[in-house]
């Protein structure tokens, strides 16, 4: 647990850093998506923290969740709900204390240990994948609407990983037959990173940040991926980890 643990703090310390000093006027900024501000963007991550910490220990179960909030577009609308009448700083220190939370109990689980989740169980290690999946998808948003430089790096592994993971329910709820799929990235500083069957005949290569964006939800645009066969075309207009 100790890599992915190190990796989601870089990611939620990176995207606290991008908005220390930052003036009210930036808290106020509308993101790319919907009419949240980057204050509701924060207490959406501050309200998903606070109940995945919840969920690991035991506190809170998968079903009262989904009986109580429905879906994710619920459930975010009842974190920037909580987040109303909060002065930035409040929102920013709700976030840490929650996400410190999370990270101090899956640092007591090992990497396999289960976590009951939306249609099973996932993994602890997964569990974390998807924390820093999330920074990393609402930091995009953040700093995209403040004009902040992005920059790629090696954590987007996690993220092109579970990608991938997420092809075969991807494929399902779009109502499509789903086969392997190969995909070959590019990461930042010339790291090559490989998921799937080495045999596949369908295969999608090209760009981490690329395919990142892309089964995020950030964009339609498949930028520089390329796909070779039918399935692995398919995937590039399907995948998608929050589908």
């Amino acid at each position: 647990m100790r890599e992915i643990l190190a990796d989601l703090v870089a990611e939620q310390q990176g995207l606290d850093q991008s908005l220390q000093r930052a003036p009210d006027r930036d808290w106020r900024q509308r993101v790319a998506t919907g009419g949240v501000t980057v204050q509701d963007t924060i207490a959406i991550l501050a309200w998903g923290e606070q109940h995945a910490a919840r969920l690991i220990t035991g506190k809170l179960s998968i079903d009262d969740l989904l009986a109580d909030f429905g879906d994710l577009s619920t459930f975010e609308k009842a974190g920037v709900a909580e987040g109303k009448g909060k002065r930035p700083q409040e929102i920013i220190e709700w976030w840490r204390f929650a996400r410190a939370d999370v990270v101090d109990a899956l640092s007591r689980m090992k990497p396999g240990q289960k976590v009951r989740w939306l249609d099973g169980k996932i993994s602890a290690r997964t569990f974390a994948t998807i924390r820093l999946t999330d920074t990393w998808s609402h930091g995009l948003r953040i700093l995209g609407c403040l004009d902040k430089e992005i920059v790629d790096t090696a954590r987007l592994r996690h993220i092109a990983w579970l990608g991938w993971a997420s092809l075969p329910h991807a494929f399902d709820a779009a109502g499509e037959d789903f086969e392997d799929v190969r995909v070959e990235l590019g990461g930042p500083n010339y790291a090559r990173w490989v998921f799937g069957d080495e045999d596949a005949d369908n295969v999608v290569r090209g760009p981490a940040g690329d395919w990142c964006r892309l089964v995020v939800g950030h964009t339609d645009d498949p930028g520089e991926l390329t796909a070779t066969g039918d399935v692995a075309e398919l995937a590039l207009e399907v995948a998608g980890i929050y589908r």
